[in-house]
């Protein structure tokens, strides 16, 4: 085995080393220098994308490990997402976790190990690397949001959430197999090239199971009972995490198992993903308008954005996957900086979490209500904000393949959407504040990044070609 075979997996390997070495630094220094695990964490992203960049881009789809794992210009793009991602919701976070006295190195690694999960399932190109992806990744997550042990909400969420996403694995790894004994390959390439439409019965029995997982796991509607409950009972920095990197993970499970694996069937599977996206998009917005937790308001929201994302994929086509994997990147921006705003007003005692929490913000911190007002604009697809072109792309996929139904009842819950968004901007800058709240806070340095965040939302609005014409090369 030569460096050249397997350079374009640097991103893993490397991860796997840095993983080891924080956990030893941890156990030995941890306890006499609790910052020193996070700074060495910070340190390692920023080395890890470094070394992506240098060895990790390739200009042609390369297969290693007996066509296990493929690298290409997605999985590179997807891998550099993923360490900015993870950087900058730790960097949010790290003031949280310590006025909690939960700044843990486990969290950190962690933390890395979903990366590592995050970085298998971008790359995947077997059944078996796409679940050991899955698996990975979910584990990680399972534990970090009841890395608060002395939290009873966090423990019942994170136990609902293993509970489900048991289920939703065994879905997932029974689809497949129907899929393995029905074309004799692991292979999604191979799978690719056996199978047609229309297909048999045990093939649509698969495709079910699959969607089922893949839909669980996005958080589409009716498998999303455990969203909001997650979202609201976590700490807001497993929240933020959660709500963040795996987002592209999951785009990537449905982009290589749906649309390259299975993309022979493709009129059997989108017409799954179209009533599942209508269900999303219904369900997500209309509950969000009643909520008055903001993490949960933000999780019906991520429910609703999540029926965007699965309308790309209903469309089948390469505009309409560039449309998804645009959508997705902009979603997990914007939802990096709201969760951002509520790290930054939480405080020690105080979640900040409630929608009454935010009444008359813009006089207390001019700085957070503005992002946070920005970012709100962007999700609900006001123009000249990124979110708005995210979602226009949604709309011209579905038009060209004649998804005229689609295309009004997204436009219709996209009204529905705006009312809850606006409702925020309305509590910040036109309520009084019901009582006495605690002043916001956070360092400089972590101030600077969101307002970068939210200046990034703007600039990609007002220059929407290079994220878009990037998305294009990617979907090939």
């Amino acid at each position: 085995m030569t460096w050249s075979s397997v350079a374009p997996a640097i991103a893993q390997i490397y991860l796997v080393a840095a993983i080891c070495v924080i956990l030893l630094v941890d156990a030995f220094a941890g306890e006499k220098r609790p910052g020193l695990t996070s700074t060495l964490t910070l340190l390692a992203l920023a080395i890890g994308a470094a070394l992506t960049v240098r060895y990790a881009h390739v200009t042609q789809r390369v297969l290693l490990f007996n066509g296990m794992y493929v690298a290409d210009e997605l999985g590179y793009v997807l891998q550099l997402a993923g360490f900015l991602l993870v950087a900058v919701a730790l960097l949010y976070s790290r003031a949280y976790l310590h006025n909690r006295n939960i700044l843990r190195g486990e969290y950190y690694v962690l933390a890395l190990t979903a990366l590592l999960g995050i970085f298998v399932l971008v790359s995947a190109n077997s059944l078996v690397t796409v679940y050991l992806g899955v698996e990975l990744l979910a584990l990680s997550v399972y534990a970090m949001v009841a890395f608060d042990r002395d939290s009873g909400v966090a423990a019942e969420s994170a136990m609902k959430y293993f509970v489900l996403g048991a289920i939703a694995s065994g879905a997932l790894l029974y689809g497949m197999s129907l899929i393995y004994g029905l074309t004799g390959t692991l292979d999604l390439e191979h799978i690719a090239t056996r199978l047609h439409s229309p297909s048999n019965l045990g093939i649509l029995l698969g495709l079910v199971f699959i969607v089922v997982a893949v839909a669980f796991k996005l958080g589409a509607v009716p498998f999303h009972m455990w969203l909001p409950d997650v979202y609201e009972g976590a700490p807001t920095s497993v929240t933020l995490f959660i709500g963040t990197a795996p987002k592209i993970a999951y785009f990537a499970l449905a982009l290589r198992l749906l649309a390259h694996g299975l993309g022979g069937v493709v009129a059997e599977w989108s017409q799954m993903l179209s009533a599942l996206a209508v269900l999303t998009l219904v369900v997500g917005n209309v509950v969000a308008i009643v909520q008055t937790n903001l993490k949960r308001l933000l999780a019906y929201s991520t429910i609703a954005n999540v029926g965007f994302i699965v309308l790309g994929f209903v469309a089948g086509t390469p505009s309409g996957y560039t449309a998804a994997l645009y959508y997705t990147l902009v979603y997990v921006l914007v939802a990096l900086g709201s969760f951002g705003v509520i790290l930054l007003a939480s405080r020690k005692g105080f979640e900040a979490d409630k929608l009454d929490d935010y009444k008359g913000l813009h006089e207390r911190d001019p700085l957070l209500a503005f992002v946070m007002m920005m970012l709100m604009f962007s999700t609900a697809g006001v123009p000249p904000f990124v979110g708005f072109w995210a979602k226009l792309r949604i709309f011209q996929a579905l038009w060209e393949t004649n998804h005229f139904w689609l295309v009004v009842i997204a436009a219709a819950m996209s009204v529905v959407g705006a009312f809850y968004y606006l409702r925020v901007i309305k509590l910040m800058y036109f309520d009084e504040p019901t009582g006495e709240l605690p002043a916001t806070a956070g360092s400089m340095g972590v101030r600077f990044a969101l307002g970068v965040n939210a200046a990034a939302v703007l600039a990609l609005g007002l220059l929407p070609n290079p994220l878009l014409d990037l998305c294009s090369r990617l979907i090939r």
